[in-house]
């Protein structure tokens, strides 16, 4: 991969890559599809991360399907597919980590504690082998997405970030690669994700600014569902990540969830413009 991401900057080609865990849909695809329009070039990698699972997470389980995923990434005329190894990747003394220290610790980071830990060490192993000009992530990833942009400021990566926006099925659920543990009932009461955030916008949009009573109200419509467990709700500058009380005009703010529907972990946001 190295040598060949040289010989394509030396052509005067500039690369766009989106890094995936496989098991690939839509949000993964309008990835793809934004860096084609973005570069010359466009690398897709699929490696399933053991770093960032914790031990009792779903890393076995985990759903994959890599001819299925090439398919899919010809069809959309993707140049260069990177599949490494977990051994060329993680050598049998492997010793090295990235870790980005404020913004990675709370939210994610604290139902997660070792979670950003194994992503930015492995988004650093797969910018030093594909050397990119640009780099795609998905917004549903919020937290992760900031995490990166801060450790390409930080050590100074040669690289552009771009964050796309989340990528919805028709009923508004957010697209992941984990919707597929969902039973039927699941799916169906996983929309209460999208449906607590669409009335914390209308909230807002009505005149709401205090940040209490927004997530009040969401935790009130999530908890109505039987199989849900919310982890947390919070409303964060969009730039920093630090919780803000009070939305004012002029700012940006996420408003995340993380919520368990039966034993299925899911992550959902939305970015408030005032």
């Amino acid at each position: 991969m190295q040598k060949i991401s040289r010989k394509l900057k030396l052509s005067g080609k500039s690369i766009g890559f989106v890094p995936t865990m496989g098991f690939l849909h839509e949000g993964h695809l309008s990835l793809v599809r934004k860096s084609k329009k973005t570069a010359d070039i466009t690398v897709v990698s699929i490696f399933v991360n053991p770093t960032q699972f914790a031990p009792n997470e779903d890393l076995d389980k985990y759903p994959r399907d890599v001819k299925r995923d090439k398919s899919l990434l010809i069809k959309e005329g993707v140049d260069f597919v990177f599949l490494p190894r977990e051994e060329e990747i993680y050598s049998a003394d492997y010793q090295t980590y990235v870790e980005v220290e404020k913004i990675s610790k709370h939210l994610e980071g604290e139902y997660r504690p070792t979670h950003f830990k194994g992503v930015t060490t492995i988004v650093t192993i797969l910018f030093n082998s594909v050397n990119p000009d640009f780099v795609f992530f998905g917004q549903k990833d919020a937290q992760q997405a900031a995490v990166i942009k801060q450790m390409i400021k930080d050590l100074k990566f040669d690289i552009k970030i771009r964050v796309c926006p989340v990528v919805r099925e028709q009923d508004g659920l957010a697209m992941s690669s984990r919707n597929t543990y969902l039973s039927i009932k699941e799916r169906k009461d996983a929309l209460v994700l999208s449906k607590s955030l669409k009335l914390a916008d209308t909230m807002i949009k009505k005149g709401e600014t205090k940040s209490q009573s927004i997530i009040k109200e969401m935790k009130e419509l999530i908890n109505s569902v039987d199989n849900a467990t919310l982890d947390y709700i919070k409303v964060v500058n969009a730039d920093n990540f630090e919780e803000e009380q009070i939305i004012s005009k002029g700012k940006k703010y996420y408003i995340l969830v993380a919520c368990r529907i039966g034993n299925t972990r899911l992550i959902d946001n939305i970015l408030i413009k005032i």
